[in-house]
Order: C-alpha cells, then sequence, then structure tokens
C-alpha cells in the first residue's frame, strides 16, 4: 500500500469506531509518528493529507524540520528531557509528555523567553510500569494543581501509553482509566481545558477512539515498517 492508501484505511477505521459509539468521526487528530523515518516519508504523508506529524527525539525532528517545506503541526511524543526543554518549545506545537512539576517550570520559562503559550498534556503512566516514565494516578492531582498556576503552560489534557497487548481489546481498560482520570480531573479543575486524550497506536487505536481518545499516535499503519 502506499502511504496515501494507508492514510485513507486510518481515516476510514477511525471513522468506523467513532460511529460504532456515537462520536463524531472529526473528534480525532491523527498525528502521524515518524520516528525514523526521513522528511520526504513525511512530505509525502503530508500531501496525503496528514496534518499533523509526531516525533520522538527533539534533535531528530530538527533535522527533519529543516528539510520540510509544506505546513504541518509538529507534535512531541517521547519523554522529553529537561534540558531539551526550551528547544523543544521552540520546534513543536505541542508537548504530549509532561511528566513531572521540573519539567513544567522547565517549559513555562522557556514559553516565558519565546513569548508562546506552550499547549501540552499530561504523560500518565496508567499500568504504573517501573520502565515507563508518566506520573501514577496518586500523582496526577498534585501536579495539575500546581502547573495551573503557570502563565506560559496550557494544560489540555492527558496522555498515555498502556502495557502492549497482542489483543487490542486488553488495553481498553488502561485506556477506560485515563478517560477516567480526565474526567475527574476536569471535575476538580474546572479552568483547565482538559481537552484531549492522547491514547492509541497502531495496533490499538480504534479501541482508543471507542474510549475516547481525541489524538491517536499512528507510526506503522500510515508509515509501514520502520527502517533498521
Amino acid at each position: 500500500m502506499t502511504i496515501k492508501e494507508r492514510v485513507e484505511s486510518v481515516r476510514e477505521r477511525i471513522a468506523a469506531a467513532a460511529l460504532r459509539v456515537g462520536r463524531d468521526p472529526g473528534e480525532v487528530l491523527v498525528v502521524a509518528v515518524a520516528k525514523s523515518f526521513p522528511a520526504s516519508t513525511i512530505e509525502e504523508a503530508i500531501a496525503a493529507g496528514i496534518s499533523d506529524i509526531g516525533e520522538n527525539r527533539v534533535q531528530e525532528a530538527k533535522a527533519k524540520m529543516a528539510e520540510i517545506n509544506a505546513p504541518c503541526r509538529w507534535h512531541m511524543v517521547g519523554h522529553l528531557q529537561t534540558n531539551k526543554a526550551r528547544l523543544a518549545v521552540r520546534l513543536f506545537d505541542w508537548i504530549h509528555s509532561l511528566d513531572s512539576w521540573k519539567l513544567a517550570q522547565e517549559l513555562d520559562n522557556a514559553g516565558s523567553t519565546l513569548g508562546k503559550r506552550v499547549r501540552t498534556l499530561v504523560e500518565v503512566n496508567v499500568a504504573e510500569e517501573p520502565t515507563k516514565t508518566g506520573v501514577t494516578a496518586i500523582e496526577l492531582f498534585p501536579l495539575l494543581e500546581r502547573v495551573g498556576s503557570l502563565p506560559h503552560l496550557s494544560i489540555e489534557g492527558l496522555m498515555a501509553m498502556p502495557p502492549f497487548d497482542p489483543d487490542p481489546d486488553g488495553v481498553r481498560p488502561y485506556f477506560r482509566r485515563l478517560t477516567r482520570l480526565r474526567g475527574e480531573a476536569t471535575s476538580r479543575f474546572p479552568e483547565l481545558s482538559l481537552r484531549h486524550l492522547s491514547m492509541g497506536m497502531s495496533h490499538d487505536f480504534e479501541v482508543a477512539v471507542e474510549e475516547g481518545g481525541t489524538m491517536v499516535r499512528i507510526g506503522t499503519a500510515i508509515f509501514g515498517p520502520r527502517p533498521q
């Protein structure tokens, strides 16, 4: 399949999943995760109608951005180190992986310096896996209470990367948990616009859509197997 055909297939599958649960497919944004793929491949995806590109590493994204002329929005979807926060704020339109008060302060300071309000999602470690980043459910609300006071951060939702399960339905409880946490957070912090849920990847995005996802991070299903 060509990238254009894959993009069309992904959109059709999103639409079917959304309609199964009475949602508007237009509520779901496809973020095409281009880790390891060259700028030329990203441009092909943009030509196929993709408007949002995700990257896992700041330096890799910076190099590609210098080569791409086509307009798109850039999403930092990987773990972000505090020493890369300033550069990330300059390069990216969205940060999906806010996971600490220290990183929040660095992002806010960078936003102040650049005259920019940083659109962020708080990453939640929904399975509390020790090898993964993200705040736990217990840590989420204290962090939201603190970051809400930072003037150059716009906290717009939650993100999660559940454990891999070959059965997409096996991750449904984790997506459901993130949706529930967003609901609780919205009630406790009505001043925050927690509109987005960034969850679901190539093998499980349909389940994520059924459970309320508004951003799906799709790599292989759009670009094909990653280069070795």
